[in-house]
C-alpha cells in the first residue's frame, strides 16, 4: 500500500492559489462619492455663466410684464375680469376687447369651490367663444401637503 504524497492542492498544478472571484466594491464607491460631491459643488458654479461687463446705456427699461389675464366666478355668481365686473352678457365682447388691445394671452380661470361644475363648464365655453386659445383652472393646493413639509401655501397653481 502507497501512500500519496502532495502539496495539498489537489493535484492542480498551479501552487494551490485560486484566483479572487469576487470585486471589492468599496474603492469604487469611494471614488463614486467623491465624484458626486466634485459635481454637486461645480454645479452651481456653473449656472452661472460667463463673467461679463455689460456696457452702460441710456435707454429705458422694458415695460414690466402685462398684468395676468384672471377671469373670476364669485360665489354669488358675479364675473370678473381682472378686477372689473363684468355681466355673462358682456363677458365674450369685453375679453375680445382686450385681446385686441393687448394680444393673445393664457386666460386663468378662478371659481368658488361652491359654485357648480356646470356654471364654471359654462364660464370655460364662453372664454374660449372670446378666442382665447389658451385657458388655464386655478386650484389652491391640498392644505395636507402644505402641512406636512411645514411650508406656506404658495397661492394659487394652474392647472391645464
Amino acid at each position: 500500500m502507497g501512500m500519496a504524497v502532495g502539496n495539498g492542492s489537489g493535484g492542480d498544478d498551479d501552487g494551490g492559489y485560486k484566483p479572487l472571484a469576487e470585486i471589492n466594491v468599496t474603492p469604487f464607491v469611494d471614488v463614486m462619492l467623491v465624484l458626486l460631491i466634485i459635481f454637486m459643488v461645480a454645479a452651481p458654479l456653473m449656472v452661472q455663466g460667463v463673467p461679463l461687463e455689460l456696457p452702460k446705456t441710456t435707454a429705458s427699461k422694458i415695460g414690466s410684464q402685462k398684468k395676468p389675464m384672471v377671469v373670476s366666478l364669485a360665489p354669488d355668481g358675479k364675473l370678473y375680469i381682472r378686477d372689473e365686473e363684468v355681466t355673462r352678457d358682456t363677458l365674450v365682447p369685453r375679453l375680445e376687447q382686450i385681446k385686441a388691445q393687448e394680444g393673445d394671452a393664457v386666460v386663468y380661470v378662478r371659481a368658488d369651490r361652491k359654485i357648480p361644475y356646470g356654471d364654471v363648464m359654462e364660464l370655460l365655453g364662453r372664454v374660449g367663444d372670446s378666442g382665447y386659445a389658451r385657458v388655464s383652472l386655478l386650484s389652491q393646493p391640498a392644505p395636507s401637503s402644505t402641512a406636512a413639509s411645514g411650508a406656506a401655501p404658495s397661492g394659487a397653481t394652474a392647472n391645464n
